[in-house]
């Protein structure tokens, strides 16, 4: 009977039938120990000769790392095995062979990986990683749909800007016309939100920004959602509960992964309610306290939302930035009109940003004014205009990388080990 390692400790004492690939193997006189993997878990099968014979062990005695093979054996508990069960092997069969496999247990720089990423993600780590991002992006889809949430989705192809013209994706379209990979999906959702009351979207977002920096990406994805008759409070406090139930979820599925990556989980554990809300203009007090050259008026670096976040052992929400840093769309504050109704949410560790929202402009004719004051083209935006003159009412949302939340829940150094297939300034490969 075939099974998958994940579940081998429902079958104790039973044989079964292993179908996957040889991660590693090492020999002692008469026995072989064989570290399979099948995608879902790793196990040790353990091959005496006795139990398979001179020929089969002999052949064992060559088998290379990443050779596909079938296993069978019988389940034996173990307290010193990894996942406290052992496979006592009784024959094997080699479905594919794997010669001189180019990543070894030995130390490889960086871009040898990635220039290998193929294989690459065979490793137990990058498969952790990988399981955690999946255990995110469902715990996200979990959240917003048990709160009447409704899935929309976005056109990736868009004819403008959403967050500055400088780094878009040109894209040549139909008869000479010209179209955009898409920045978010956001202005498309204040549509769908004027229309089913509370949406959200999940998709690929696309920015040609010239950063090497290790927290950003040409592509990534992003969970997008919108809400008509919102404030900014409102975003905030659902950017606030989609965290806290987002770690949870990973706390409560993703144990193994986590300390496969020797992540501290008691870093995960204080990630509670509430979560500290700051105005930029405290934010600019604390950093100038700590001898940071900012004035007001300018926007945060990596460096100062390291320094603002490193006070608190949870997230921390900036909020009400100067209008002049944020997009167009952003709802000044009635009381002070320099001012956004945005917030950033600056993971804790060093993180940095990890959502960004706020408010949007529902008003017609300042709208009108913003679109020219950043030099946009009207008729591009006329649909979006079009939510001003039908019924507009107050709403709000928020962007969250998933990348950039996969990178703080497992301590990453690097956000390119967050996503099976990086994009970066410098790597379109493989």
């Amino acid at each position: 009977m075939r099974v998958y390692i994940e579940d081998i400790g429902r079958h104790e004492g039973q044989p079964v039938t292993i179908k996957g690939w040889l991660h590693n193997r090492r020999s002692s006189g008469k026995i072989h120990f064989l570290i399979l993997r099948d995608g879902t878990g790793f196990l040790q099968g353990v091959m005496s000769k006795a139990a398979v014979g001179d020929e089969l062990f002999h052949l064992a005695d060559h088998l290379s790392q990443e050779t596909s093979i079938i296993v069978d054996g019988t389940v034996r508990a173990d307290t010193r095995a990894p996942s406290g069960y052992e496979l006592d092997v009784t024959s094997f069969s080699v479905v594919g062979e794997s010669r001189d496999f180019p990543i070894t247990p030995k130390e490889h720089g960086v871009d040898y990986l990635l220039d290998r990423r193929h294989l690459w993600l065979r490793s137990e780590r990058q498969q952790a990683i990988l399981r955690i991002r999946h255990e995110i992006i469902d715990a996200v889809r979990d959240f917003f749909n048990s709160r009447g949430f409704i899935l929309t989705d976005p056109p990736i192809f868009t004819p403008a800007a959403c967050e500055g013209t400088t780094t878009l994706f040109p894209v040549e379209y139909f008869e000479d016309q010209k179209a955009y990979l898409t920045q978010s999906g956001q202005l498309y959702l204040e549509a769908t939100a004027m229309a089913l009351g509370r949406v959200y979207s999940f998709g690929p977002t696309f920015r040609a920004e010239k950063s090497k920096t290790r927290r950003h990406l040409t592509e990534f994805w992003m969970v997008e959602p919108e809400m008509a008759y919102a404030s900014l409070d409102d975003v905030m406090d659902l950017a606030e509960d989609l965290i806290v139930s987002m770690v949870a979820r990973v706390l409560e599925k993703r144990r193994h992964e986590l300390s496969v990556l020797e992540r501290d989980i008691t870093k995960l554990e204080a990630i509670q309610k509430p979560f500290p809300r700051i105005s930029y203009d405290d934010a600019v007090t604390r950093l100038k306290s700590k001898g940071h050259a900012i004035e007001w008026g300018g926007d945060f670096g990596g460096p100062d939302e390291t320094t603002l976040s490193e006070a608190f052992d949870r997230p921390v929400m900036i909020h009400h930035y100067p209008s002049a840093v944020k997009a167009f769309y952003m709802k000044p504050d009635p009381d002070r009109p320099e001012l956004a109704m945005g917030v950033d949410v600056l993971a804790p560790e060093g993180y940095g940003e990890i959502i960004g929202g706020g408010e949007r402009l529902a008003d017609l004719e300042l709208m009108l004014q913003r679109i020219k004051e950043h030099d946009l083209p009207q008729e591009a935006f006329e649909w979006y205009l079009d939510l001003r003159r039908y019924g507009t009412v107050p709403h709000g949302g928020f962007g969250m990388g998933i990348e950039r939340a996969v990178a703080w829940i497992c301590k990453l150094e690097h956000v390119r080990e967050t996503i099976p297939f990086p994009r970066m300034m410098y790597r379109m490969y493989p």
